[in-house]
């Protein structure tokens, strides 16, 4: 295991963090890189719930993203650092600065597998859509067509963290429950990325990804009722794509799912 954050984009610094996970028995496929969800980290997402294990035991190596602010990554006070834009190329100069090659038919090793949960199948769908010469495959867990970050109310809860006002919207309320959860989150931090995310609306339509897209979510996950826009999306450019529903499961435990493992790396082998 290799950890590292420290290149520059345009010469500002990468504010992505990335872990590096080798397989025992490599297979000699391209690695698969993970995009975690907001107010997560690669270990809480991916390290915790069993997902580095499953990929490593499956001879994948793994390329373990942290976004700004969570994490292993830095928290910058730049607000342009926390724009999806951002973070896509910053994500991209990561992959540059690890040998990642265009994807190619003669070798099995280049370019890189993509999953992403959350606010991660976000950037996943986005990446993928402007970096098809990279991504062989997509897995979207927990995607939505719409941002569950562009109602969160930023005046309060902003307010709250302040001075412990209440919050009127409920949702806003949960989200911020849910990230204050996090003992090691950066509270500024991800307000930062809010407002920043704010200023760049999730348009699906303007960045359709073209390789083959595997779909997940709990069938009780209430943001998974505008996956089907998604999978309208990827019909437009005949994406190759499947869904999965898992029973029982919502958002916040769909990625823990066995099954939602066993299938992704299924996905990935082929």
């Amino acid at each position: 295991m290799d950890s590292t954050h420290d290149h520059l984009v345009e010469g500002a610094a990468n504010a992505l963090g990335l872990t590096i996970f080798e397989p025992a028995s490599p297979t000699g496929n391209r690695p698969v890189v993970l995009l975690h969800g907001f107010a997560s980290s690669s270990n809480l997402n991916w390290v915790k719930s069993g997902w580095i294990r499953s990929l490593t035991e499956a001879g994948r190596k793994v390329l373990a993203v942290d976004l700004p602010g969570h994490g292993t990554s830095p928290a910058p006070e730049d607000l342009d650092a926390y724009t999806p834009s951002r973070m896509r190329a910053d994500l991209l100069q990561l992959l540059m600065d690890h040998d990642i090659t265009t994807l190619s038919a003669d070798d099995p090793a280049s370019g890189i597998d993509l999953v992403g949960y959350s606010l991660g199948a976000r950037l996943a769908w986005e990446f993928g859509g402007t970096q098809p010469q990279l991504v062989n495959r997509l897995v979207l867990g927990g995607p939505a067509s719409i941002d569950p970050l562009a109602a969160f109310d930023l005046n309060a809860a902003q307010q709250f963290l302040a001075d412990g006002s209440s919050i009127a919207d409920e949702a806003t309320a949960d989200l911020l429950r849910m990230a204050q959860t996090v003992e090691s989150n950066d509270m500024f931090s991800l307000m930062s990325m809010i407002q920043a995310i704010k200023t760049e609306p999730f348009s699906p339509e303007q960045m359709i990804p073209s390789m083959p897209a595997l779909l997940v979510a709990g069938d009780g996950d209430a943001l998974a009722t505008t996956m089907g826009r998604l999978t309208e999306l990827l019909g437009t450019r005949n994406t190759e794509k499947s869904v999965l529903w898992l029973s029982g499961r919502d958002h916040a435990n769909a990625v823990t799912s066995r099954e939602f493992k066993d299938a992704a790396i299924a996905f990935l082998a082929i």
